[in-house]
């Protein structure tokens, strides 16, 4: 799978981020944790300068909770804090604020020896499309002031947000890299519906997700639909699921374009059980 993707507004939001920076005394990063390095564009530590940050592993409570805290450990380095959140129930904001008061601890502690006295902390939210960067905000607000939604490329352009008196955020559009250069990158940002599903081969997508999971998490299909894991083409998985949920076409024919969909649907909601795509390094 060879995805090139990189509209006009991500072009110039990249750029915008760049500018931003000297704004802001940290950066909060957004990746998915069901895959944290392959929803991090490579492009961002050039992009932000290696300032200090806070690695937001969102959507914790759709991975596998070993994995997760795996890479918390692997993905930590000197300048970068991971923290996995649960957006939704408000799970881990907390650590996220502990995370931004330790990594612009020192800068904060230089600026007052000279004079400066500033509480709030100035970060720049970024991420790739869909990653939760607008409900992050709306969550630490308590109210709706960033546009949210289910598909990519929803903020078009930045804009200043304060957080009462502890931050003053940046939002930022999703910005994807040029190119994915490797294929499995592309299909798990696929699956996980980073990029827009009308570019895609949706039963191509699904035939390689289901084949993925049963060998990754086996159980988990037989669990939702009731089927039979062994079959041997996944194409003959996908019709029986299709099958099973009444997803025919006249004739009885299996609609394999809608069990794809729904399967891919369901994986991205969680029905699925708590799945992660990435792995980290052995021994991390």
């Amino acid at each position: 799978m060879s995805i090139q993707w990189f509209p006009g507004h991500m072009a110039r939001a990249r750029r915008e981020v760049m500018e931003s920076l000297k704004l802001v005394d940290a950066v909060i990063e957004l990746v998915d944790a069901r895959l944290p390095e392959s929803s991090r564009n490579p492009m961002m530590l050039e992009i932000t300068k290696n300032k200090p940050t806070v690695l937001v592993l969102t959507k914790a409570d759709l991975a596998d909770a070993t994995v997760t805290s795996a890479f918390i450990k692997t993905l930590a380095s000197p300048s970068v804090l991971p923290v996995s959140v649960d957006i939704l129930r408000g799970q881990g904001m907390g650590w996220l604020a502990q995370a931004a008061q330790e990594v612009t601890r020192e800068q904060f502690a230089r600026r007052a020896k000279r004079g400066i006295r500033r509480t709030a902390i100035r970060a720049i939210v970024v991420g790739i499309p869909n990653v939760g960067k607008s409900s992050l905000i709306n969550r630490l607000t308590g109210r709706s002031v960033a546009k949210t939604g289910d598909k990519p490329g929803v903020t078009k352009q930045q804009q200043w947000i304060k957080v009462g008196g502890s931050f003053e955020l940046l939002d930022t559009p999703g910005i994807l890299w040029p190119k994915f250069e490797d294929p499995e990158t592309a299909r798990r940002l696929a699956w996980s519906g980073a990029i827009r599903s009308d570019i895609l081969q949706t039963e191509e997508l699904a035939a390689q997700f289901v084949d993925w999971l049963r060998l990754t998490y086996p159980g988990r299909l037989l669990a939702r639909y009731g089927c039979d894991e062994g079959a041997e083409q996944s194409l003959d998985l996908l019709a029986e699921i299709s099958k099973r949920r009444g997803a025919l076409m006249h004739g009885g024919v299996p609609n394999l374009e809608a069990a794809s969909d729904l399967v891919l649907r369901e994986f991205r909601a969680g029905l699925l059980g708590p799945v992660s795509l990435d792995r980290p390094p052995i021994g991390g």
